[in-house]
């Protein structure tokens, strides 16, 4: 049996792509889902019943998560329906990919509210159903730490969203809470695909000395063992899942081995 089994995860943006990983790999170690989800209801309702085929149990909760009385009333759902929650995946992410005299204040607070402020929101109200203590892992991007073109809001909010990471494993100890960061590479996704260089992203990323692009699953892999008690001692920190290819990054983005 694994120590996931019955285990209660929340994880937001979880429909499709990373989170949709995510999701699966805690389903596929006896865990029960919950899938945050904006405006696909069909992905939603595809993941839901893929989870359930692997014996667990899974419900959807629609939120948009940059408004707050969402977020809420996500949990009030989830303290009515379950009265507790073991694990919060912050994956939920969003963006306008432009350079930085092109973006809004519009753009730059759409990225902050989704991907900086709602999981600091919602790391606060999963923590008031741990009540047996839990893990928090955060989603973040290399973009955080090195400069990729087009990506400053959403870099700019990655890099907040990993300091407080930091601040809520100090502050959440207490609870016996443990709060970390994955940040991945370039991974195929949908999301790969809204980006103005996607080209030269695929081709960087594929450059890692592991040989090989990034997938999903690795992020997956790297996001269960931080929620696993062999991760106790792993507090507050930011595990990097790119295949070595930071090691190698100039400023603009591109890698060469």
């Amino acid at each position: 049996m694994s120590e996931f089994t019955d285990k209660l995860v929340l994880i937001t943006g979880g429909s499709r792509g990373i989170g949709k990983g995510i999701a699966i790999e805690f389903a596929r170690n006896g865990a029960n889902i919950i899938i945050n989800y904006l405006r696909n209801r069909r992905s939603a309702l595809e993941t839901q019943k893929a989870i359930e085929d692997l014996g667990v149990s899974c419900s959807t909760i629609k939120a948009h998560l940059g408004e707050v009385d969402k977020i809420s009333g996500m949990f009030e759902e989830i303290k009515a329906e379950y009265g507790h929650l073991d694990i919060l995946i912050n994956n939920a992410a969003s963006g306008v990919q432009r350079e930085a005299e092109r973006l809004e204040p519009k753009h730059w607070d759409w990225a902050m509210n989704i991907n900086a402020r709602a999981p600091w929101i919602c790391s606060i109200e999963a923590s008031k159903l741990m009540v047996n203590g839990g893990s928090i892992v955060n989603i973040s991007s290399e973009g955080s730490r090195t400069v990729l073109p087009y990506y400053l809001s959403v870099g700019a909010s990655k890099a907040a969203l990993e300091s407080l990471t930091r601040y809520l494993a100090v502050e959440l100890s207490g609870k016996n809470i443990n709060v970390n960061t994955v940040s991945g590479g370039y991974v195929m996704t949908d999301a790969l695909d809204t980006f103005p260089n996607r080209d030269n992203m695929v081709s960087s990323g594929q450059q890692t000395l592991a040989g090989r692009m990034v997938t999903i699953e690795d992020l997956a892999k790297a996001t269960l063992f931080l929620c696993s008690k062999d991760a106790i001692m792993i507090r507050g920190q930011v595990l990097t899942v790119d295949g070595g290819v930071t090691l190698m990054a100039n400023k603009y983005g591109e890698y060469s081995v």
